[in-house]
């Protein structure tokens, strides 16, 4: 943590509820809420798929003003079973969505989320419009083939060494091969291949997240945790496409496009470029658009960070 985000953060906070849910399919979810339990309610998606939450995540809400609610998405996180693919789709995900609303008496919510986590957004509010009081979407990703192709073959252009890195793992393959030779990998039962695929590929991602280069690789065990749910789950969507038809989400625009929402962009985002933020912000007539001109992808740097609690400030008077 820098040495600021103390201060453009709202103070630590811990939750007055948590617990699991269980969604079915042998999937258990860890949720939990903070703030104003009788406050404008926010749900919190986090990234990956697979990332999962974490504690700061709850200081980008005004605890005076609203319910925020975070949980792990399935295989992710404190949520169980743990790197799980089974049963595990941007379907499920929205439907796990409705039965966490709903077991929380939560008649309408603002969506907040990030890279995956603004993909998953915009399936969810396509189809339950209705429960949706507006949008704040950070690092704008929209699940397309061309952005799964840039992920996997083109980061590489800026981030020479963290790509390269990426295709030695497994022996710099043909690039036709390499999500299949990763996928396999990552689901092999011998935790020394499936591990050290995991490390390669959210190395790589780390790598490419920030605008300044990190200093040292993350290591030790609550990364290799971390690191298996992040992979394992990522490859098992990029390889289905992230369960979306080709376009889907875009097409989709007029069941959202009366709803506000606030578009949070890093200039330098190399994992998901700002061209998608764009296209998305022209087919959204109550979106704004904030193009940040000092940042990449990740949700910590200072001045997309200091972004995403302006525009839950602006949108706590919800409801």
């Amino acid at each position: 943590m820098d040495s600021q985000q103390s201060t453009d953060l709202y103070p630590p906070i811990a939750p007055y509820e948590k617990a699991m849910v269980d969604v079915g399919d042998g999937h258990s979810l860890y949720y939990e809420v903070s703030g104003n339990p009788d406050g404008v309610a926010v749900v919190f998606l986090h990234g990956g798929p697979g990332a999962g939450t974490n504690p700061t995540a709850r200081r980008f809400f005004d605890p005076a003003h609203y319910k925020a609610v975070l949980f792990d998405q399935r295989g992710a996180g404190r949520s169980t079973p743990k790197a799980a693919t089974n049963a595990n789709t941007t379907w499920h995900l929205v439907n796990d969505l409705e039965v966490l609303r709903a077991k929380l008496g939560i008649d309408r919510w603002l969506v907040f989320g990030g890279s995956w986590g603004a993909t998953l957004a915009l399936a969810y509010g396509q189809s339950h419009p209705d429960r949706c009081l507006g949008f704040i979407l950070r690092g704008i990703f929209l699940g397309e083939a061309a952005e799964l192709d840039w992920f996997l073959h083109s980061m590489k252009t800026f981030f020479p060494g963290a790509g390269r890195d990426f295709e030695a793992h497994v022996g710099n393959v043909a690039p036709q091969h390499l999500m299949q030779t990763y996928h396999q990998r990552l689901n092999d039962a011998d935790p020394a291949v499936h591990m050290a695929a995991a490390r390669a590929w959210a190395r790589y991602e780390n790598a490419c997240s920030t605008l300044l280069p990190t200093r040292t690789p993350p290591d030790g065990t609550t990364f290799d945790a971390y690191a298996l749910a992040l992979a394992r789950i990522e490859a098992h969507y990029f390889i289905n496409n992230m369960f979306l038809e080709p376009g889907q989400l875009m097409d989709a625009m007029d069941r959202i496009a009366h709803l506000p929402a606030i578009l949070v962009q890093g200039q330098y985002d190399v994992i998901c470029p700002p061209h998608t933020a764009q296209r998305l912000h022209d087919a959204w007539p109550g979106s704004r658009l904030e193009m940040i001109s000092d940042a990449g992808h990740s949700a910590m740097e200072p001045s997309i960070r200091r972004a995403l609690i302006a525009a839950a400030d602006t949108f706590r008077d919800l409801g």
